[in-house]
């Protein structure tokens, strides 16, 4: 059984409590479509694509999600979230204690997200570029969460083996995503539960959090 090597942290929900503001934004989106979203179908787009969110907003609106639609809800969206994001992005509790201790015991660090690269850019203002070794964002993967895609790319990018990963997740599409490409996952639920399942190790918070606690977690779900 190899050694744990490196964590890949999922983004939104997990590092920094962002989803608020996508809240904000989708709200009034689905709004200016012509009826307002209900949390069901909000909840049911955590953790997803931004293709793949818009896709159950049109759906429930009642509107057709051609390829145009969609990709000018897309541009609309990201504005919109980009102001958002200038007011500043709080960070989920212990979430960058988790990320200093993973750099100081010289573990691998990759960003795995299905935020698109110009709003994770944003973000990563906030976040220290320089606490990772490689970003991998929703629009530069084939298939995003909860295809196994940009797990194993991160894993690909830090030159390590999934098996030796282990991936920080908040949401059931993230953790479908990081199970599938092989990792183990601590789940910390932040809007939605998250099923239990094989691979998965459940916390509250990532306050607390130490390397025991990674490594267990990987040989747990190995």
């Amino acid at each position: 059984m190899s050694e744990l090597q490196a964590v890949l942290f999922d983004m939104d929900g997990t590092l920094l409590d962002s989803e608020r503001l996508w809240d904000i934004a989708v709200y009034e989106l689905s709004e200016s479509l012509g009826r307002e979203l209900t949390p069901e179908v909000r909840e049911s787009t955590l953790g997803n694509s931004m293709m793949g969110a818009l896709a159950k907003v049109y759906a429930h609106v009642g509107r057709e999600a051609s390829p145009e639609n969609l990709a000018e809800s897309a541009a609309w969206l990201n504005g919109r979230v980009v102001e958002l994001f200038a007011g500043g992005l709080p960070w989920r509790p212990g979430a960058e204690a988790a990320l200093d201790l993973v750099q100081s015991a010289g573990l691998g660090c990759a960003l795995v997200t299905n935020t698109e690269r110009m709003l994770t850019e944003i973000a990563l203002e906030t976040l220290g570029r320089h606490r990772f070794g490689a970003t991998v964002c929703g629009d530069e993967v084939t298939h995003a969460k909860p295809a196994p895609d940009p797990y194993r790319r991160g894993a690909d990018l830090l030159g390590v083996d999934t098996a030796s990963c282990v991936a920080v997740e908040d949401s059931p599409t993230g953790t479908e995503s990081a199970v599938s490409a092989g990792c183990a996952v601590v789940v910390v639920p932040s809007e939605v539960q998250v099923p239990s399942g094989p691979g998965r190790t459940f916390r509250t918070t990532l306050e607390g959090l130490t390397l025991d606690d990674l490594r267990s977690a990987r040989a747990g779900g190995h």
